[in-house]
């Protein structure tokens, strides 16, 4: 547990929170500041700053709780037509908590979410270029 971790202290339950599911390693709650309605995070209660430091067990205990509640966003809340999952690691892709968390957002046709990356064709050049990279 992180002394300044405002998910650390929803974990402990000395911040209050709106839980919708937990398990032994995981905890689900509604977000405070909701992109769409039903807008929930996913943490898990041991505290990493990200995936990339993450335990296994713990990734695996928050991405199953959070498929098991996409189904319940998409199944209870007849308007929502499909779901993001998103991770943000660094402040520079959005994270503003650093305690490991996914987000399961329910869509809706018309919903005011808009994520700044609008997907066009790359540069196969460069596409190439950073695969040589990574592999």
């Amino acid at each position: 547990m992180s002394e300044n971790c405002i998910f650390c202290g929803i974990v402990a339950g000395t911040i209050p929170s709106t839980r919708v599911e937990e398990t032994d390693r995981a905890i689900a709650f509604m977000d405070i500041s909701p992109a769409t309605p039903g807008h929930l995070l996913v943490v898990p209660r041991t505290h990493s700053t990200d995936l990339r430091e993450a335990a296994a067990e713990d990734l695996t205990a928050v991405t199953l709780l959070a498929q098991s509640l996409i189904g319940r966003v998409i199944d209870r809340l007849p308007e929502a037509t499909g779901a993001n999952l998103l991770s943000c690691i660094g402040a520079d892709a959005w994270q503003s908590v650093f305690h490991t968390h996914l987000h399961v957002i329910p869509r809706y046709p018309n919903d005011p979410m808009v994520l700044p990356w609008k997907p066009e064709a790359g540069d196969l050049d460069e596409i190439n270029a950073v695969h040589a990279k990574l592999i």
